[in-house]
């Protein structure tokens, strides 16, 4: 598949702070996504190991999350580990294997944040930008905000707030489990991204094309 190249990964943590602060203002998170509009939906992942990073992109079909394509690239990891500018050092290998995708997903869904960051700019958001198709962040651990744990039962929710603004939930996928963290990306809306979340989820916590996107992923046996 093809995506827009807004800019350079080769940037040092300041730099890169500064790109993000300019590319918040063109997020777009007010677009609500019918669920019958979606015909493919995309789940990324990235395992980092040893210096090397593998990211795979898994194409499922909608609403049967039947696989349809799976995509992986593996490239040298030179960007440290920063909290806040992770899509700086994982962006390039997750565009490295979306250029290997045949299909066309409608959206996708990132084991990572989206708006639930200090400056909104997670790597759902960011990386949205390069796709300009609907991305939404799905992370398995608290990052930034403040929230109230959710009732104990499939499909609670409760706000994350931060600096007096929502910027994501912490939804309950599975009665009694730990709640994971959803927020917006780019072109879509909150609850559109928890609508679809819920979809995607069947007996595990995280959702379908993000487990088998961390599947494909690991580089455990590397």
């Amino acid at each position: 598949m093809k995506f827009d190249q807004l800019h350079d990964w080769n940037l040092d943590p300041k730099s890169a702070i500064a790109l993000q602060r300019d590319l918040a203002s063109r997020l777009i998170s007010d677009v609500s996504l019918p669920l019958n509009s979606v015909a493919c939906v995309a789940g990324i992942d990235v395992s980092v190991r040893r210096g090397l990073s593998r990211a795979a992109v898994v194409v499922m079909r909608y609403p049967q999350l039947e696989v349809v394509e799976i995509a992986c690239s593996e490239r040298k990891t030179t960007f440290p580990y920063i909290p806040g500018l992770l899509a700086f050092r994982e962006g390039p290998v997750i565009l490295d294997a979306l250029g290997k995708l045949r299909s066309e997903p409608d959206t996708f869904i990132f084991d990572g944040m989206g708006q639930i960051h200090p400056r909104r700019m997670g790597i759902a958001a960011h990386l949205g930008l390069w796709l300009r198709r609907p991305t939404l962040g799905c992370g398995k651990s608290h990052y930034i905000g403040e929230y109230a744990e959710p009732a104990e039962a499939k499909g609670s929710c409760s706000p994350i707030r931060h600096r007096n603004e929502q910027i994501g939930v912490a939804l309950r996928t599975r009665t009694k489990v730990k709640p994971v963290y959803v927020s917006a990306g780019h072109l879509i809306d909150l609850e559109s991204a928890v609508r679809l979340t819920m979809s995607l989820t069947t007996r595990y916590r995280l959702p379908e094309p993000i487990r088998s996107a961390h599947k494909a992923a690991s580089l455990s046996s590397s």
